[in-house]
């Protein structure tokens, strides 16, 4: 359930240079910082910052890792460790969708970008973090951010099987996910 009162105090804080700070345990373990990109996706970052400050990424596990493309996270609604994680990848969260922020920003390695389902405008509290560049992302998915520090960490995270890069067994999670300015 959503902190209201820090999703509010997040919500109507004025523009400030915001990140997040992930501390990820499994096979990956240790933090990575991210630089969120306000500037380029301030509908993406104010809903992820909003997220993050109600608490609601703790525990939620990488449900999508394809080696040497993308680590995905961020379904606050299904992929909740402890929980039945069979529809991870399936939910968003309280908030409405958002419209794309399409920019010129390429997907390089360490990038985040906003997950989505085929309809462009469909982006609500998922995320991927690029393993290798993905320029056929671009243009097409919204790039919130990027990784600063910790890479080593992301790039430990467990891989999935298969074409989808379903996590088998215990996946990593996202223990604690903070907002920094």
């Amino acid at each position: 359930m959503y902190k209201i009162a820090a999703v509010l105090a997040v919500m109507a804080a004025p523009a400030y240079s915001a990140g997040l700070e992930i501390d990820i345990a499994g096979e990956a373990n240790g933090t990575i910082v991210i630089d969120l990109f306000e500037e380029v996706a301030p509908k993406h970052v104010e809903q992820i910052t909003a997220i993050a400050a109600a608490g609601s990424y703790d525990g939620v596990v990488f449900h999508r890792v394809i080696d040497g493309f993308m680590a995905q996270t961020g379904d606050v609604e299904n992929g909740i460790l402890g929980n039945d994680l069979s529809r991870a990848g399936t939910g968003g969260s309280e908030f409405p969708d958002i419209p794309a922020e399409f920019s010129d920003k390429p997907f390089e390695r360490g990038v985040i970008g906003m997950a989505r389902a085929q309809n462009p405008n469909s982006a609500n509290s998922q995320f991927f973090i690029m393993f290798e560049p993905g320029y056929f992302l671009n243009g097409q998915y919204t790039v919130v951010g990027e990784v600063t520090e910790g890479m080593e960490i992301v790039d430990a995270i467990k891989r999935g099987t298969g074409a989808n890069g379903a996590v088998i067994g215990q996946p990593d999670v996202m223990q604690a996910v903070r907002v920094t300015e």
